[in-house]
């Protein structure tokens, strides 16, 4: 056997087995020759190979430094049982791993990183992000894509752009995601909203809304609802396509947790579009970390050239660097690892959450056939919500209504959102069993 594969096998069963810690330091190239009795090129050969292999990465200057490559998902931030968070938890994403990439990214993309960049984004990237998209059954050309600084970015500038039907009015699912809500507030836009229930919409008076109502865009969460937690029937997508043709109404799709998806059978509204009336909006925050503030927007031709003008003047280009790192992230293989590890931990959350649930709540609960991190109750009209939440916080379990999910004036009915993407997993089903035994307690109901 060779003495750098021998010296490469050694490392990697040391680090395979974990004798070698994430973020631990390997001896200097020198020190490593004289312990091992071999050459420098050796030693460095064997380096390069667990470089390739994504077991170390190397620090200029500094050295080289095992990766993270174990998924913690047992570790727990907080005593609270929290169920109001949504951000990923700090500790379920594998910074070294990242970090790695980071200075990769800095080593390999020199020149990039100080100019300013395109509008549209990192090219390297956007061809893998094209590629990576198509697992999500989203087919597009390259001219399509546009990386954002964050989903965010994509709803406010779409909000802003003159669409082709030349109308003004959006319609928003109510409830609907916070911010987008926020941010229709700020700028003043002209907003309608349609009810969304565990049952989905109504599909007649979404017919009606976009017949009368001069609609410029719907935006959608077909696939796990925020905060509802729910996805839409393959004849509702289809169904609700169908209209948006019938009476010009562009869709923006928002599939920010395509990656938590565990029916492949199951495609976004944006598959289906054959008259280029969907724009396609996915996240990598949730998946990730919400730091990163990368996400993507496939738009149709005829929108592409108002978006770029936009988003230029918005803030000439996203983050290179985290581009350039996501590109390596992904082309590595470390993005698919990760991916699949935080599924399997997130589904584990979920489905122990229903469980909850089901046990504790009252006969005919329904369980949605794709289940995520997001779930509601529907709470007693006569119930003091305020009353329920304060007695829950002295109990440090963590919850809130949905009032800020509700544009203005829209009818809010009283929903409890829950969100286990950073409940302790110890104490979820007693966080539930404590939500019913107050939802039991007639003081907590007005007279």
């Amino acid at each position: 056997m060779l003495k750098y594969v021998a010296l490469f096998n050694e490392f990697e069963s040391l680090i395979q087995n974990g004798r070698l810690k994430a973020g631990f330091k390997l001896p200097s190239i020198r020190q490593l020759s004289d312990q091992h009795q071999c050459s420098k090129s050796t030693v460095l050969k064997a380096l390069q190979e667990l470089e390739k292999r994504h077991l170390i990465y190397a620090v200029p200057k500094s050295g080289y430094y095992v990766v993270q490559k174990e998924f913690d998902g047992k570790r727990e931030p907080t005593t609270d049982i929290d169920f109001v968070t949504s951000a990923p938890a700090w500790h379920q994403f594998p910074y070294h791993d990242f970090q790695h990439c980071i200075n990769k990214a800095i080593d390999t993309y020199q020149q990039e990183l100080f100019i300013y960049g395109t509008p549209k984004g990192l090219p390297s990237l956007i061809k893998v992000i094209q590629k990576q998209l198509e697992q999500y059954q989203v087919f597009a050309k390259e001219e399509q894509v546009f990386i954002t600084s964050g989903v965010q970015q994509a709803l406010s500038l779409l909000t802003l752009i003159p669409f082709p039907n030349e109308r003004t009015h959006i319609l928003v699912e109510q409830p609907s995601y916070h911010l987008f809500v926020e941010q229709l507030k700020a700028y003043k836009i002209s907003v309608r909203g349609i009810e969304r229930t565990a049952e989905g919409i109504d599909l007649e008076e979404l017919e009606r809304i976009f017949s009368d109502q001069e609609i410029k865009f719907f935006y959608t969460m077909p696939r796990f609802h925020n905060p509802l937690g729910t996805s839409y029937s393959k004849m509702e997508r289809v169904e609700i396509l169908k209209l948006a043709v019938k009476y010009g109404v562009y869709i923006v799709e928002d599939d920010y947790l395509a990656d938590f998806e565990e029916n492949m059978k199951v495609d976004p509204i944006f598959s289906e579009d054959t008259h280029n009336m969907v724009i396609y909006l996915k996240s990598f925050s949730k998946i990730m970390f919400p730091g990163l503030r990368i996400g993507v927007a496939v738009l149709p031709k005829p929108l592409t050239d108002s978006f770029q003008l936009y988003k230029r003047t918005a803030d000439i280009d996203s983050s290179m660097i985290s581009q350039a790192a996501l590109e390596i992230y992904i082309k590595s293989g470390m993005f698919k690892h990760h991916r699949n590890k935080v599924r399997l931990s997130y589904s584990l959350r979920a489905n122990m959450l229903y469980d909850a649930l089901e046990k504790y709540s009252a006969p005919g609960f329904y369980r949605p056939a794709s289940i995520c991190m997001n779930a509601h109750i529907v709470l007693p009209h006569r119930l003091n919500s305020t009353h329920l939440i304060n007695n829950l916080q002295n109990q440090q379990v963590l919850v809130e209504t949905m009032g800020q999910n509700y544009i203005d004036g829209f009818h809010q009915e009283k929903i409890l959102k829950l969100n286990v993407s950073n409940t302790n997993i110890q104490k979820l089903e007693q966080g539930i069993a404590l939500i019913f035994n107050e939802l039991n307690k007639k003081e907590n109901y007005y007279l």
